[in-house]
């Protein structure tokens, strides 16, 4: 019972992260700013983004949800608490207010948290340990957006 607790809590925090995010876009990938811009051949149709953000925030919930059952402590607190502030700046920093180069270096910080998340946190199934597989996966792909951006234009 305190798992489905701790799920659902981490699911209403990295939902409302991501809604928080949406907030301070700006109109975001409709933007004119950001159609104009040239983008990278891979960039995913836009529809992937909602999909992909939904999935790892699942799996994302549930790993937390095992790890704070695990250990809960004050420095696990603060790691968590980053990413949740790197992942909602970014929206700021690259749609609202164009900074594509504090962004990529944003973005850069949150896939180190989250890769220290999936090295410094063992849980004591490794297999749980892969439901950080999508998010790490998908930051590698949005920094080379980032980057290609930054690059390009």
């Amino acid at each position: 019972m305190k798992l489905a607790k701790l799920v659902i809590l981490f699911m209403i925090l990295n939902f409302g992260g991501l809604a928080m995010g949406s907030w301070l876009m700006n109109n975001g990938p409709t933007s004119p700013w950001y159609t104009s811009l040239h983008q990278a051949p891979w960039t995913p149709p836009g529809w992937a983004f909602g999909v992909a953000w939904t999935l790892i925030m699942l799996c994302f919930s549930v790993y937390l949800g095992f790890l704070f059952l695990r250990q809960n402590d004050l420095k696990l607190r603060i790691t968590y608490a980053i990413q949740l502030l790197l992942n909602v700046s970014w929206n700021y920093l690259f749609f609202n207010q164009h900074l594509v180069s504090w962004a990529f270096l944003n973005i850069l910080l949150l896939t180190a948290v989250v890769f220290h998340f999936y090295f410094k946190y063992k849980l004591h199934s490794q297999k749980l340990n892969y439901l950080l597989v999508p998010y790490m996966g998908w930051l590698c792909i949005a920094s080379s957006l980032n980057l290609y951006i930054l690059i390009y234009n």
